[in-house]
């Protein structure tokens, strides 16, 4: 069988390492260049790969393409590949047929990356042999060539959701939704939606899908598709016969047995996070992990980098680092957290957002905007009959400069970008790193 790979990056060279130690014939093409750590694995394992073109010919012939999640679904190689019928996959998929460990695979537009750590963490805790993959962590094809584990936490993509065939998690998990990569899906919020509702489409009836009562589109799109699996709800709104519920100052889950434990015991705050903490739960019960061990989980589970993330505190003030908040809707949870006076970054490479969701927010918390990107004025645009003071920037030293200029003992500074990150970054991580260096070197200075 003949195995192409598109893209040397993480997941890239991770699926051709697994199609080599397979056995399979396998080629690698990046259309770019391939950074030298990714390059120098590939020549260890003799994989064959070519960069900076696509050797279209040689790609044609594959009897399965593997393709990274960051290659458009619009690119001309892919619209060559679907029109001669060749399977193309992601990576997730391709790891998946070469592993019998059982896979619990999360999915939504926020708190994805959270609620996959804090499940690993779970799981981890418990002494279970378990991989943590996906979009996060090593890449799961290499895994699943080098170790030999019984379950996966899998932190899944719509991108990634996209390019499957046979994909069956155990158990699935669709946090929320919320209009993201719309320019990746016509613009079109249901599109997107049923993409992420992919998570599901292979499950069945011995398998389990944790949804979200509160979530609109969820609930509207479950009344129309033919979900096999067990479902099983939770809710920070309203009780629940069977599922995860808040009740007075605790979270609830109620599967054969209760687990139960404070609010205020949670390592994790906000209203988003006792959600996560509540599918993490549920998907832990599911695995008969015991109360004992999930209680302590949530108690000392460390949140993920670049989430709602204290960088310091100079002069009184405050600094946060949500630079992994990609759209309006992870914003909103970040805003929404805020109990003092805050000047918000914002900005980066617009995924055709709607400000509307965050407007009154902004009215109550935010004392200055300051943009952030190579061109704001789709943000100046909306805010300016709505805050006075809005600043633009196209640096982050210029950013977190201006933002010292603009607070006080007792404020906060939130980068909660809405955007993504390529404008002026390498990713979401680079433009944290960078804020986090630009904080404490002004605290050293």
């Amino acid at each position: 069988m003949k195995i192409v790979v598109l893209g040397g990056g993480e997941s890239g060279v991770g699926a051709a390492y697994l199609a080599k130690k397979k056995g399979l014939n396998v080629f690698l093409s990046d259309k770019g260049a391939i950074k030298n750590d990714f390059k120098k694995q590939l020549i260890d394992a003799e994989i064959e790969f070519e960069e900076g073109q696509h050797d279209e010919a040689r790609i044609l012939e594959a009897d399965w393409v593997i393709k990274s999640p960051g290659i458009p679904k619009k690119a001309d190689i892919i619209f060559k590949i679907n029109q001669k019928g060749i399977r193309l996959s992601s990576e997730i998929e391709f790891a998946a047929e070469f592993t019998p460990a059982k896979i619990i695979a999360i999915t939504g537009s926020n708190g994805k990356t959270t609620t996959t750590s804090l499940i690993y963490h779970i799981l981890k805790s418990d002494n279970l042999k378990v991989g943590l993959a996906g979009n996060i962590g090593k890449s799961f094809a290499r895994q699943v060539a080098d170790q030999n584990f019984d379950y996966y936490v899998l932190e899944v993509s719509s991108f990634q959701l996209d390019d499957i065939q046979n994909f069956r998690p155990y158990i699935s998990l669709l946090l929320n939704l919320s209009q993201d990569h719309l320019d990746q899906y016509n613009y079109n919020y249901e599109d997107y939606a049923l993409a992420k509702f992919r998570i599901a489409e292979n499950q069945e009836n011995d398998n389990f899908f944790i949804y979200n009562k509160d979530d609109e589109m969820s609930m509207s799109l479950l009344e129309k598709l033919a979900v096999r699996a067990k479902k099983i709800p939770f809710s920070t709104k309203e009780k629940v016969k069977q599922g995860g519920f808040v009740h007075k100052d605790k979270i609830v889950v109620k599967l054969e047995d209760e687990f139960s434990m404070k609010i205020a015991e949670l390592s994790l705050v906000g209203n988003h996070n006792i959600a996560n903490s509540l599918a993490a739960s549920i998907a832990s019960k599911i695995l008969n992990i015991s109360n004992e061990s999930i209680r302590n989980s949530l108690m000392t589970f460390q949140a993920v980098e670049h989430r709602l993330e204290q960088v310091a505190q100079i002069n009184g003030v405050t600094f946060i680092n949500d630079s992994k908040a990609t759209n309006v809707n992870a914003a909103y949870f970040a805003l929404e957290s805020m109990n003092q006076p805050t000047v918000w970054i914002v900005g980066g490479v617009d995924k055709g957002n709607d400000y509307t969701e965050i407007e009154n927010l902004v009215k109550r918390k935010v004392k200055a905007i300051v943009c952030l990107g190579i061109d704001n004025q789709t943000i100046i645009d909306f805010f300016k009959d709505k805050k006075e003071s809005i600043y633009s920037t196209s640096s982050m030293e210029e950013a977190v400069k201006v933002c010292k200029s603009l607070t006080e003992e007792g404020d906060t500074v939130l980068l909660s970008p809405c955007c993504a990150s390529f404008d002026l970054f390498e990713n979401y991580e680079d433009r944290g790193n960078q804020f986090k260096a630009e904080v404490l070197k002004n605290k050293i200075d």
